[in-house]
């Protein structure tokens, strides 16, 4: 009963989900949500430290590594270890990776983010500890150290050898990102989900619209490079201020019906979610599936109370297109594999199976 409900559930939630698809496409769609500027990308701290504080699940006494850097952090405090031995019946003290992502646009001094903390030895548990003040550096070396972490060890899933420390990061340094070349130009990155010539040669003709208004004899400012790549020259007399035409660029608003991109589907294998464009076709297939089994008894036994005759559907169809050259549905095919309770797995395996043969007519992208 429980999973005939959550089958009844999950078609619930795809119902929604292409209500909502179909309200997206009825609304126009920014520059800024098609692409992003060159130069900005989220950037990732690292470093590594000590979490202290805990109840005996801390790394074992084998681990040189923990003691070595936990005496150091001794001897920079003034207390001296004549040796590591000295150290090895601490169990409450575990070597970590620390790591920090940080927001596309940069970071400024004194903004706080959120930390990941993993241990990196046999320690049990390093949630509850504490995170020892830890440098935190770029991730190209001599980068240098931008921010600072430290803060309670919060849990961060089903594994306590993994933890986050809620705004434990502060930074120390500006991180600023450069989006203007020395000639005045920006380049725009399509997203990967609406790349390809059609939208690049769209968003440049967009943009040249946009700037020459009613003047047909005004200059260009954007081409399209390739599928991916937008070159817009900034005009002269806005180059001290950028700001200001970044902005307008970005906030260019497109019709998305003239994109024309391929459709898509999209599966992940993690999490179960099959994600299907509304436009996807499959052409005639025979599908057999192992869990489906039919059994005939012949004659057939007179039902009894101990031995009802139950009658169950074991087969479903999928509408015949109008016309040979026509293609069916996947919706209906998914849902003729949901009605028949075709696992996630074996669903997404058909997919790929009829995809490898071209009956598939999408896009395949399995995350």
């Amino acid at each position: 009963m429980a999973r005939r409900s959550r089958v009844w559930l999950l078609g619930v939630l795809c119902g929604l989900v292409c209500a909502l698809a179909g309200a997206r496409e009825a609304r126009a769609l920014t520059v800024q949500e098609l692409a992003t500027l060159d130069g900005t990308a989220p950037d990732r701290l690292w470093g590594l430290g000590l979490v202290i504080g805990l109840q005996g699940t801390g790394d074992s006494s084998q681990t040189l590594p923990m003691l070595r850097q936990l005496a150091r952090l001794l001897e920079n405090g003034t207390n001296v270890v004549p040796s590591v031995e000295e150290l090895v019946r601490t169990r409450n003290v575990a070597m970590v990776m620390v790591t920090c992502s940080l927001p596309r646009d940069g970071a400024r001094r004194g903004e706080v983010y959120d930390l990941r903390v993993q241990a990196l030895h046999d320690a049990k548990s390093i949630v509850g500890g504490e995170l020892f003040i830890t440098p935190l550096q770029g991730p190209l070396p001599g980068s240098g150290v931008y921010a600072f972490g430290a803060g309670r060890v919060e849990p961060d899933g089903s594994l306590n050898t993994v933890g986050l420390v809620r705004q434990g990061a502060t930074m120390s340094y500006d991180i600023r990102k450069r989006v203007v070349d020395g000639s005045g130009m920006i380049r725009l990155h399509v997203r990967p989900s609406f790349a390809g010539w059609t939208t690049t040669r769209m968003i440049a003709t967009a943009i040249n619209q946009d700037r020459q208004g009613f003047d047909e004899t005004a200059p260009e400012v954007a081409r399209a490079v390739d599928g991916k790549t937008i070159e817009v020259q900034i005009p002269g007399p806005e180059r001290r201020d950028p700001a200001g035409f970044i902005s307008s660029v970005l906030s260019i608003r497109l019709d998305p019906s003239l994109l024309n991109l391929p459709a898509r589907v999209i599966v992940n294998r993690r999490t179960g979610s099959i994600v299907v464009d509304g436009r996807v076709g499959i052409s005639p297939v025979v599908i057999s599936h192992a869990n489906l089994v039919v059994t005939t008894v012949n004659p057939p036994q007179a039902p009894t109370p101990e031995f009802p005759d139950v009658r169950r559907t074991s087969a479903t169809a999928v509408g015949n297109p109008a016309t040979e050259r026509s293609t069916a549905r996947l919706e209906d095919l998914l849902d003729a594999m949901r009605a028949l309770d075709v696992p996630i797995e074996d669903q997404i395996a058909i997919l790929a199976q009829m995809h490898a043969i071209g009956n598939l007519h999408a896009e395949l992208i399995v995350e």
